[in-house]
């Protein structure tokens, strides 16, 4: 085994298990690399998250010179960092793509108040919508439509993961619910309460509201990514359609929910996590003719987002 895989494997097992669920169907080489491009994400996002609020600067800058130092011929010395450096180096993966990351975890060092969906929606390319162009390199993807969708596909999974988290957030100081989606006045009086133990439920009317737009955004973005399936192996879009059909059952449950965030975080259970494996892997053999003929699924509309101008040559 490459060195760092072990490490890299054990990270995604232990903070997520909805994508170490879909990365066992990945075959053997994209399994081990996606593995390792989630750990340093893991990785990046944990120095600047856990950093005391006065050291958060310093530790992206740290980020960075080991993002560079991976880029390099120099050892990186980390297991995990060295697993990123070899991933990057055979996939050939951009350093824009990880650089990117790194200003989304800026963005979130900073507890930026986001004025406008659009804003928000800049957020999660860089956090999200990157580590699908970087999947993209791990499975063998370079049409430019592919890397569209892809980075729509990773985008949809951060809108839910903001709109499972909003409790959460709260108790670590942030709010990702945009002011447009909120309204002026409750915008203005959740930040004036941030700190806070509880999210104030007079503005339950608001918060619900704001998520379930989130929740509609995200859906037109899963969309989009099931028509970017089409360039994936049979293999490997087993794996991704599975990660993403788990990730939208979240907003299935929190739309049962009412959107009542204050009902703690949605979870989809085992039981139901097998079912959408079966359901991904009978959507892919009903594929399988169309992909045999060389056909397409027809286009999903475009949906205008926020993106690096490398995605979009």
């Amino acid at each position: 085994m490459k060195t760092g895989r072990r490490e890299s494997a054990a990270v995604l097992a232990e903070h997520s298990k909805s994508f170490a669920l879909a990365g066992r169907l990945f075959p053997p080489g994209p399994r081990e690399d996606a593995a390792a491009v989630y750990a340093w994400c893991r990785l990046s996002d944990d120095a600047i998250d856990l950093a005391p609020m006065g050291a958060k600067a310093q530790a992206l800058l740290a980020e960075r010179e080991r993002l560079a130092r991976v880029y390099s011929d120099a050892d990186p010395g980390d297991p995990i960092l060295k697993a990123f450096q070899e991933v990057v180096r055979d996939r050939r993966i951009p350093a824009c793509y990880p650089e990117e990351l790194l200003e989304g975890l800026a963005m979130d060092a900073d507890c930026r108040r986001y004025e406008t969906l659009e804003d928000l929606l800049l957020y999660c390319y860089r956090v999200a919508g990157t580590v699908g162009l970087m999947m993209c390199h791990v499975t063998g993807v370079s049409d430019p439509r592919g890397l569209r969708h892809a980075a729509h596909l990773g985008m949809a999974m951060q809108l839910t993961n903001i709109s499972r988290d909003v409790l959460e957030d709260w108790g670590r100081g942030h709010v990702y619910l945009p002011d447009d989606l909120l309204g002026a006045r409750a915008a203005d009086a959740l930040w004036a309460r941030l700190g806070e133990p509880h999210l104030p439920r007079h503005l339950a009317p608001e918060v619900r509201r704001a998520v379930q737009r989130l929740l509609a955004r995200a859906a037109l973005l899963y969309r989009s990514g099931d028509a970017g399936m089409r360039w994936l192996s049979w293999r490997c879009a087993l794996s991704v359609r599975t990660a993403r059909y788990v990730y939208a059952e979240i907003g299935e449950v929190i739309d049962a929910r009412g959107h009542d965030v204050w009902q703690g975080r949605a979870v989809v259970p085992t039981v139901r996590k097998l079912q959408l494996v079966l359901r991904a892997f009978w959507d892919g053999v009903r594929e399988t003719p169309l992909r045999l003929a060389g056909s397409a699924r027809p286009e999903v509309p475009s949906v205008a987002l926020p993106y690096s101008p490398d995605l979009a040559s």
